[in-house]
């Protein structure tokens, strides 16, 4: 075998070694133990992104109003409370 061959099979070993190592679902201490554990944990997280959009939402929101001039924000209150009293004619 030449030099080159050697150092290609060396480099496959040694790369195949790390790569298997650091495989994710072969950490015991990272995967959940049993369904209700990982629903739970499921359950959290969907409950942390809920609130981060609801804050985002928020923010987007403030930021809107911000950008509105006086003459803007005033009509499109009117808008809205003009809208809110058609649909309740419309519910009668």
């Amino acid at each position: 075998m030449t030099f080159r061959t050697i150092f290609i099979v060396i480099v496959l070993c040694v790369s195949q070694s790390i790569f298997l190592n650091s495989c994710g679902s072969s950490k015991p201490g990272e995967t959940y133990g049993t369904v209700e554990e990982a629903e739970e944990a499921r359950a959290k997280d969907k409950k942390k992104a809920k609130k981060a959009a609801k804050k985002s939402q928020k923010e987007a929101e403030k930021r809107f109003w911000k950008m509105q001039s006086k003459e803007a924000k005033k009509r499109i209150r009117k808008t809205r409370r003009k809208r809110k009293k058609e649909a309740r004619k419309r519910k009668r």
